[in-house]
């Protein structure tokens, strides 16, 4: 069982924890009566599915003897005109430096995507959600950013 706590912390931001004592702060834009002094709500779904799935794909890769470097993952979210105002559109781009298969990381997103990523379960049936792997070349270590 998870439990998250959200304690108001004025004007329209909140500071989220659990019982493991992590903490951030979700909040929304001046128009909304918000500071952006932290995360939008929506924003934490598209962070959830990049960690869930990052994890799995980093995992698989391990398992299957490749050699990632690096992993970034990009989440883009679009949402629908009407409220509620949920994401309908997503795409999820992993971005891999190292000695990896281009055979490998597809098969490593479609277990991810398929079988493990417990976020994707979840969001599936309320939107579009594609995935896109690619490898770039380069030397990047453990949380190195891509260039492009």
């Amino acid at each position: 069982m998870a439990t998250i706590r959200a304690t108001w912390n004025g004007k329209m931001a909140f500071r989220v924890s659990d019982a493991n004592g992590h903490e951030l702060i979700v909040d929304t834009d001046p128009e909304h009566g918000g500071e952006l002094s932290g995360f939008f709500p929506k924003q934490l779904v598209l962070i959830g599915l990049a960690g869930c799935t990052g994890m799995d794909v980093i995992s698989i890769l391990r398992k299957m003897r490749q050699d990632a470097r690096s992993l970034e993952i990009v989440v883009t979210g679009d949402e629908r005109d009407e409220s509620p105002k949920y994401y309908d559109r997503i795409v999820v781009e992993y971005i891999v430096t190292g000695d990896v298969e281009q055979d490998a990381l597809d098969r490593a997103i479609a277990l991810s995507r398929d079988k493990y990523c417990a976020v994707h379960a979840m969001i599936k049936d309320v939107a579009e959600i594609e995935f896109r792997g690619r490898i770039v070349a380069g030397t990047a270590e453990p949380g190195a950013r891509s260039e492009d």
